[in-house]
């Protein structure tokens, strides 16, 4: 008997159990269904304070009025531009893409004996043979005397330079140091091109000179250290890439860089964060009298490299299409007299994967 009253015992609470369980359930999903469905705001959004009870802030895209204010932060320097009297619409700001790399690829020994004197040979004519023509040079005629229009832009209309003019959307960047040959800048600021210059040593972050912008800035192949960069808020190097962020641009028509032998270094910059697909034409003057900023190795490594680094623009679409050496720079490459080179040359290249 005690036996059988145990057994319905144990049946009766089991059951009980489940009932309970089910009841439980039940009420949960209709408690579940009724919160859902409830009526929300009359804008039929949540509030604020509900997205963030629930963890939507975060999602929520932010509102038209947010991203003109962030807008105007980033542009008000260049409200009074040609372009915003009449009346266009400010750039959509997107970050810059860069296709990161670890390292440029080196090209193989000019020769056998891996000797200077092979690897100035094909360095030297390498950079004193242009690779497409250019019927139609900017620059050279506003030259001044004496320096044989040592910076020039091809206007030819196989190319997109000219285009962008009449389209009234060429953007030029000029780095360098100081006023010393800007007849290019001026010419094509004339044109209808927005010239940015910049240059550490200007006393002003920001100001506008004519028809130009001159800018308290200059590039680098490296972004300044965080912890420098938050006790000076106008920091003076940035990476080309993080230039072109900060002011809101997607594509350069024009980048000059006359940039005192860290031309190597930022080239390389360049090639490894994949900005140079935002740059329509490269104008840059190479110093070859020493190796360059934090560049290494014995002088046929470093020619090298140098020759390395140019061969990497060719595989970009760029071509060489206007040389020029300066008469006044003494004859020496890499401290030597070899083949009588000049230590400073002006090269000009095109994109050629810009279509007009």
């Amino acid at each position: 008997m005690d036996m059988g009253r145990e057994r319905l015992t144990r049946g009766f609470l089991l059951r009980l159990g489940v009932l309970l369980t089910a009841v439980c359930v039940c009420v949960h999903v209709y408690l579940e269904t009724s919160w859902r469905g409830a009526p929300g705001p009359p804008s039929g959004r949540l509030t604020r304070s509900a997205q963030q009870s629930r963890g939507q802030v975060s999602r929520t895209k932010p509102g038209p009025e947010e991203r003109d204010r962030s807008v105007k932060r980033r542009i008000s320097y260049v409200r009074t531009l040609k372009k915003d009297s009449r009346g266009e619409p400010p750039p959509v700001l997107r970050p810059h893409r860069k296709t990161l790399r670890w390292h440029i690829d080196w090209e193989p020994w000019a020769g056998e004996r891996h000797s200077l004197q092979e690897e100035a040979e094909r360095f030297l004519d390498y950079i004193t043979t242009p690779q497409v023509p250019c019927a139609s040079l900017a620059g050279v005629e506003a030259a001044p005397e004496g320096t044989k229009g040592a910076w020039a832009a091809c206007l030819d209309p196989n190319y997109s330079l000219t285009h962008r003019i009449r389209s009234k959307h060429c953007r030029v960047y000029s780095f360098g140091l100081g006023e010393d040959d800007r007849s290019l800048e001026r010419s094509l600021a004339q044109a209808g091109c927005e010239v940015h210059c910049f240059d550490p040593s200007q006393k002003q972050p920001h100001l506008q000179q004519a028809d130009m912008w001159l800018h308290r800035l200059t590039v680098d192949w490296r972004d300044p250290n965080p912890a420098v960069a938050a006790q000076r808020p106008y920091a003076s190097t940035k990476k080309l890439a993080t230039i072109l962020n900060d002011f809101g641009h997607r594509e350069v028509d024009v980048l000059k860089a006359d940039m005192e032998s860290a031309e190597w270094k930022i080239l390389e910059n360049l090639i490894l964060e994949g900005v140079l697909d935002s740059v329509g034409q490269l104008l840059l003057e190479i110093h070859l009298h020493w190796a360059g900023f934090e560049v290494g190795g014995d002088d046929p490594t470093v020619v090298r490299y140098w020759f390395s680094l140019l061969r990497e623009l060719e595989r970009a679409n760029f071509r060489l299409f206007h040389v020029d050496s300066d008469p006044g720079a003494p004859h020496l490459f890499l401290h030597k007299n070899v083949l009588n080179a000049s230590s400073a040359y002006t090269l000009s290249w095109v994109n050629t994967g810009w279509k007009p």
